[in-house]
């Protein structure tokens, strides 16, 4: 009995020992991907390693564990397999260059064939450039090849079921694949976005008209869009991206037609015409448009979205201030609740000026700009009250004034931008401005006539990006506490105040400044050691300050430094080895102060294009350190005490603009080098000892006017640019989030220089540089007649010969100096007739041919010639006529005598 029992147990547990192996080899068989797929994937991982990348390191052939759980593999077991089959690879940005050898690939489709049941296949951003073979996969739904750099578009006949295709960022420069395309007779979302494609829209695109959701922004595409056919065929479209292309003409009519659409972004093209007002209101689905940066007239009510109760965003930004948008009249309560409301540089509400009242209704804004509007009225704190998740506010380029109220309770954690810039607010800046906007990442306030000084509380702002408070009336010593917790601070703009005492505390942690402009305010004593460890700075601008010591050598550890400006303050000593290292400096400016010595000879002047050394006490030869600046646009000596003759190396300036050597102690001839300066457009060689002939080909250096590309480091020091919006719509095919993005800082240089015109000391600056040419060579030693060909500058507007020793006569060429303003021969030996065309010289504001030998009658009173005076010819003892007091008197010949001298001569006879 015990035995039979025994054996029984003995049964029994083998039996659920075998049981128990059962469950567990059909729970292994249940997780494990099939070997077909394993093989596959080992394959896939081994061409986007090829040759020595490292990726994908849980691919292991060495170990038998399951490839479903291996990273970037989903798999499914709801399908008809009987195991679980892999459904997604998702496999973007995988593949290591640098560790490829800076090598591109193309996929093998025959590594794809095992994964019959492969719903989700994303490749994007893997350096492929193509697929040999058709990918077969009759269950595939989503494609995405963005960012490969493919050199053509890979076969799709074989995915019939696929809804989704992305071949954004992939360098196509044609439509030859849309055609095949348009066999995808499942296609539901298809993104074209930032390529090179090119000409106009193919009509055949209207053929995938199971399409939802088109993007084709960032392309080249031009021409108008077909008024009937093409997109307007596409019934079920959703989401319509034609941003950033060329498209010119109107919107066309037919686009009333979409009636499912949700989102319609057209942005940054030429679109002109009237604004599609009848398409924006017919369409009650839209949740999204984006019409900005086109050039759009005519009018539009805001009150006809009254009832477009799915709206969030509305982008509208007017290239031309020709279009006239009325929010007040007839007013309307809104079914909408935006999240996005951009209406800049319209004509907003023409006749009240104000903001819109159907603000009053909307609680759940995240961006409102309403810049360069010409707003009236007081800051609209309410805006703030309203909407607690606000996260940008621009207001800038309008008239609102102060006072500048916030609640200094109330926190805007969401608030990343502030911009009230060009305001009249007239106000103090709140002390907890720091405290209410914590988070924020951009603060403008700049020309805003505030006064005050400037809150500590700025020092609470820990991610704060850009500072600007620059053009203010802003005071006082800056507080121990500001910036000194601002880590993250990339431009600080606090220019044109009147702030005083030392830059900044050493309290301030500035690692990541690229940008520091404390231009034209108070500050006192040495440059501060608090940027030493700004190791990224691009921009120090301390001019016109009342700085003091020597040029510190740690600025030469500044790498990155391309603009290094402190003109106008009391530095003194030599410019000190160290700033040899500074190798990427286009724009250096150290004028008026007490620098001496001359410019280190290791100095790496290759990407210079402005210098301003001005105003100092250098001396000794032009420095041999700039004979490799074949760049520059400006070189500015002025006022120092170099020496010697003109190197001839300057000749090879080709792209120099400007050159001023005013003011030092050169000598010798003007070399003929100089005539190679075929775009020189301000010359100035004044007060120096120059003595020979004025050479006569200089005619050939155009003294034309500046390229404005060429002069002017451009624009603002950054760009604030909502590229898009999407993110704040609730549904987006597309799945574009990207806000808003910080450009870039750009540097805002204007350079200024002094030049003698109209009898006085001009400084030209900015914009006007672009028109202002002339030649100064007064105050020398230059003998010699002047060459005829002087005349053929006829873009010149300043012409200054005075004080040398030049004989002969004044061409007659110089009638053909049409845009001349100001002429100048005077204290010189000029002899002759003054040439009677110079009358036709219409632009002439300043003549003097004072103290010559000059005879003959003085031009006819007419024109500019009525209105110069006794002191335009005086010093000329055979010269008669109006307005000298000497009158003349015709004689055989046709020769003109003064009075006095007839007189002589009949006394005599």
């Amino acid at each position: 009995m015990d035995l039979c029992i025994t054996l029984l147990l003995r049964w029994v547990l083998g039996l659920v020992v075998c049981m128990m192996l059962v469950i567990v080899n059909d729970r292994n068989i249940g997780h494990a991907c099939s070997e077909g797929e394993r093989i596959a994937l080992l394959k896939l991982k081994d061409a986007i390693n090829d040759p020595n990348g490292t990726a994908l390191p849980t691919w292991d052939s060495h170990n038998n564990n399951d490839c479903c759980d291996w990273e970037r593999v989903i798999c499914d077991n709801t399908t008809t397999n009987p195991r679980p089959v892999v459904t997604q690879l998702v496999l973007d940005k995988i593949r290591d260059f640098e560790l490829a050898n800076n090598a591109y690939w193309s996929l093998n489709a025959s590594y794809l064939l095992p994964f019959s049941e492969l719903q989700v296949l994303d490749l994007s951003w893997n350096y492929l450039t193509g697929v040999n073979g058709v990918i077969r996969l009759n269950n595939l739904k989503v494609l995405s090849l963005k960012g490969n750099p493919l050199t053509q578009v890979p076969s799709l006949d074989e995915l019939p079921v696929v809804q989704m295709l992305d071949l954004s960022f992939t360098g196509l420069t044609n439509f030859h694949f849309l055609q095949e395309i348009s066999t995808l007779s499942k296609l539901e979302v298809l993104d074209l976005g930032n390529n090179l494609l090119s000409g106009s829209l193919p009509g055949s695109i209207g053929n995938i008209t199971s399409l939802q959701a088109l993007s084709l922004s960032m392309n080249n595409l031009v021409g108008s869009l077909p008024t009937q056919g093409g997109l307007c065929k596409l019934k079920n479209l959703q989401h319509l991206d034609l941003s950033h292309n060329q498209f010119v003409g109107q919107i066309p009519l037919c686009f009333s037609n979409l009636t499912s659409l949700h989102v319609f972004d057209v942005a940054h093209n030429q679109f002109q015409g009237v604004f599609p007002s009848l398409f924006i209101s017919s369409l009650k689905s839209l949740s999204y448009v984006s019409l900005s940066n086109n050039f759009f007239r005519g009018s539009f009510s805001f009150s006809s979205l009254v009832n477009h109760s799915n709206l969030e965003v509305f982008d509208l930004f007017s290239y031309n201030s020709q279009l006239k948008v009325e929010t007040e009249n007839p007013p309307f309560i809104p079914l909408f609740q935006l999240k996005v409301l951009r209406l800049s540089n319209c004509t907003l509400n023409e006749h009240t000026k104000g903001i819109p009242s159907f603000l009053l209704y909307q609680s759940d804004l995240r961006v409102i700009d309403l810049s360069y509007n010409s707003i009236i009225g007081r800051f609209p704190h309410w805006i703030l009250i309203n909407n607690s998740r606000l996260e940008v506010l621009d207001l800038g380029n309008n008239f609102l004034t102060g006072p500048l109220e916030l609640n200094c309770t109330s926190r805007y954690q969401d608030m990343n931008t502030l911009d009230i810039s060009h305001n009249p607010i007239k106000s103090e800046i709140p002390s907890c401005v720091g405290t209410i906007f914590q988070n924020l990442r951009v603060l403008n306030m700049s020309k805003s006539e505030l006064h005050g000084v400037i809150p500590a509380s700025v020092g609470h702002m820990t991610l704060l990006m850009i500072l600007d408070l620059s053009s203010n009336s802003l005071s006082g010593l800056l507080a121990a506490e500001f910036l000194k917790g601002v880590k993250s601070l990339e431009f600080l703009k606090l220019s044109k105040n009147d702030l005083f005492g030392p830059i900044l505390s050493s309290k301030a942690e500035l690692g990541q400044l690229r940008v520091l402009r404390l231009d034209n305010n108070h500050f006192t004593g040495e440059i501060s050691d608090v940027f030493m460890n700004s190791s990224l700075l691009r921009v120090l601008d301390m001019s016109y300050n009342h700085l003091n010591g020597e040029l510190p050598g740690w600025i030469g550890s500044f790498q990155q430094l391309s603009s290094l400006l402190l003109s106008q303050n009391n530095l003194q000593g030599v410019i000190p080895q160290e700033l040899c290292k500074l190798n990427r400096l286009t724009y250096l400016d150290l004028s008026k102060n007490n620098f001496n010595g001359t410019l280190p000879s290791c100095f790496d002047m290759s990407k210079l294009r402005y210098l301003h050394l001005q105003g100092n006490q250098f001396s000794g030869p032009i420095p041999n350190a700039l004979a490799n600046s074949s760049l520059l646009l400006t070189l500015d000596l002025m006022n120092n005490k170099f020496s010697g003759e003109i190197p001839s190396w300057i000749g090879t300036f080709s792209n120099l603009r400007i050159l001023l050597l005013k003011g030092n102690n050169l000598e010798g001839s003007i070399p003929t080098v100089m005539c190679q300066l075929r775009h020189i457009s301000i010359l100035d060689l004044s007060h120096n000892t120059f003595s020979g002939d004025i050479p006569s080909c200089l005619n050939d250096a155009s003294s034309g006017l500046l390229d404005p590309l060429d002069n002017i480091i451009f624009g603002e020091y950054f760009i604030i640019f909502p590229i898009k919006f999407t993110k704040y719509i609730s549904e987006n095919l597309l799945h574009v989030d990207n806000g808003i993005d910080i450009q870039g800082l750009v540097s805002d240089e204007e350079q200024e220089v002094e030049f003698m015109s109209k009898s006085r000391l001009e400084s030209y600056k900015g914009n006007i540089l672009y028109y202002m040419s002339g030649i100064d060579l007064s105050c020398n030693m230059l003998t010699g007649a002047i060459p005829h060909q002087i005349g053929n500058l006829s873009s010149i507007h300043t012409l200054n010969l005075s004080n040398n020793h030049l004989s002969g006569p004044i061409p007659e060429t110089f009638s053909n100096l049409k845009q001349v303003e100001s002429l100048d021969l005077s204290h010189n030996k000029l002899v002759g007739h003054i040439p009677s065309k110079l009358v036709e010289l219409y632009s002439l504001s300043i003549f003097s041919v004072a103290y010559n030998n000059l005879s003959g009658t003085t031009p006819e009173a007419k024109y500019q010639f009525a209105t110069f005076g006794e002191s335009s010819y005086e010093g000329n003892p055979l010269l008669c006529g109006p307005p000298l007091q000497h009158s003349c008197t015709s004689i055989s010949g046709g020769e003109s005598v003064m009075h006095s001298d007839l007189h002589a001569e009949e006394n005599e006879l």
